[in-house]
């Protein structure tokens, strides 16, 4: 529905239209950024710049205006003894917030001290048919910012600050990656099975095959059939869907950057993981020191490495190896006072119980980076089982902030192990466990051509990106986060 101002913007349009200038030009020749042109010396003239108009304030003989985009903005001046009363005129006639203008000038510093160009001419570059928001309180419209998220990027300001951070993260891992001589690889995101997490997918028809497929959860078997193959470094930035609750924490679509060496134990990718995470601060916020939970953690000091054993004895007093079946954890649970929220919390299988303790009692209290290791086999179906403790696999997460933001193995390359570890996820699917994973008998059947040593690991762009600019919420993380259909 048009409302009233939107009408009055449309009548504008139609005499831009009627004086025969073209409302939706086809370019404009610009030769600075904004940005950088707020960067210029006074007097720097011929200076080509446009955006969309954020502010006007009239005064009689002038006009000052505010442009704008996701970089940068800059103050123009309009004078009507420098372009004419014509050209005065018709822009306070035809131009509103929210449209598109095209500016030559040169450039001066005003008495306030702002950096200004003052327009000797304009050219007209397209009409906003919708007035801009005129104040701009993100939490209170939360709902709006996320429906919208192009308003709340053009009016907001920390929201401008973390999605562009996010676009240099993304460019320093990758260039990261690329001198540490990886190559960067595609895997489908269309699947048989799914397999490579625990978590439960997304599903699909495919019509041409007349077959149902799932969304990947993970790049994992793929990656590791390229290591099969005879690749040594690889690495993937890859949209991933997991068919999971809704928390600040979680995505249910998101973008995974997953990785494998031959080779390779966890132990070098764990050194690899922390020369990666001090390279992004550098790169994308320049300096290895962020505030976090009010607190100036330095990311280049020693972080603390603790089994996952020790961690849940830690917090809740309880040893998980004194409990191999998990009726008797469960009841341990109850003994505390332990209240484990899920719902349906009697399907899950040791390792998922186990991951739910640790969730819901100690990784909230892990806010320097922590190394977390020795998973319980259970956890790790894909990863490599410790050669003195086979009941424990050689993993670690990295925990920032009580969110675990990467996850990577010693992998498991024993075809025979992985396919009793593959059934035994198997038959917890097949007892309700929606989360354990699929047998991927083609994975095996790789796996049967014989692979080296391997390590590998991943981690989401939004969780780093949420827990680096310590914010609160991860849909704050995605440039345009689903929501659900009004």
């Amino acid at each position: 529905m048009i409302n009233e101002e939107s009408k009055v913007r449309i009548e504008k349009l139609e005499t831009l239209k009627s004086q025969g200038i073209s409302v939706y030009p086809e370019r404009f020749t610009t030769n600075y950024e904004l940005f950088d042109a707020s960067q210029l010396k006074d007097g720097t003239s011929e200076v080509r710049i446009a955006g969309r108009i954020m502010s006007i304030r009239n005064f009689k003989k002038l006009i000052f205006i505010t442009i704008s985009n996701i970089q940068g903005s800059l103050q123009l001046l309009l004078k009507k003894d420098e372009v004419g009363d014509l050209a005065f005129e018709h822009f306070k006639e035809v131009f509103d917030t929210g449209d598109f203008i095209g500016v030559e000038g040169r450039m001066y510093t005003t008495k306030t001290n702002e950096k200004t160009l003052r327009i000797e001419s304009y050219v007209f570059l397209g009409k906003a048919l919708r007035s801009l928001p005129e104040k701009w309180h993100g939490i209170s419209n939360v709902e709006l910012r996320y429906r919208q998220r192009y308003l709340d990027l053009m009016m907001t300001k920390d929201t401008q600050n973390r999605l562009l951070n996010r676009s240099k993260m993304v460019r320093s891992i990758r260039r990261f990656f690329e001198d540490q001589e990886f190559l960067e690889v595609e895997t489908p995101v269309l699947q048989h099975t799914s397999s490579g997490a625990l978590a439960k997918p997304f599903r699909t028809y495919h019509n041409a095959l007349e077959t149902e497929l799932n969304l990947r959860i993970a790049p994992e078997t793929y990656l590791k059939r390229l290591i099969v193959s005879g690749f040594t470094k690889v690495f993937e930035f890859a949209k991933c869907f997991r068919n999971e609750g809704i928390s600040p924490q979680h995505l249910q679509e998101f973008t995974m950057v997953e990785g494998y060496a031959a080779y390779w134990n966890y132990e070098d990718t764990m050194m690899l993981m922390r020369k990666m995470v001090l390279f992004i601060l550098d790169q994308t916020f320049d300096s290895t020191t962020i505030s976090i939970q009010g607190q100036s953690i330095d990311f280049s000091l020693d972080w603390e490495v603790i089994s996952f054993r020790d961690l849940i004895l830690k917090e809740t007093e309880i040893d998980i190896d004194l409990y191999p079946n998990i009726k008797e954890l469960y009841e341990e649970t109850h003994r505390r006072n332990i209240n484990l929220e899920h719902s349906d919390i009697d399907s899950l299988g040791r390792g998922n119980f186990i991951d739910l303790l640790y969730k819901k009692t100690c990784r909230p209290q892990l806010v320097k980076p922590t190394f977390l290791i020795q998973h319980p086999i259970d956890l790790s179906p894909l990863a490599r089982a410790n050669d003195e403790n086979r009941s424990i696999t050689d993993r670690f997460q990295l925990v920032v902030n009580g969110a675990e933001i990467i996850n990577a193995y010693s992998e498991l390359v024993d075809p025979i192990e992985q396919r009793k570890r593959l059934e035994t996820q198997a038959k917890l699917k097949g007892n309700g466990d929606m989360e354990a994973m699929e047998m991927d008998e083609d994975y095996l059947i790789a796996m049967e051509y014989g692979m080296p040593p391997i390590s590998g690991w991943g981690f989401g762009i939004e969780r780093l990106l949420m827990v680096l600019t310590n914010c609160e919420t991860i849909k704050d993380c995605t440039i345009f986060p689903l929501t659900k259909k009004l």
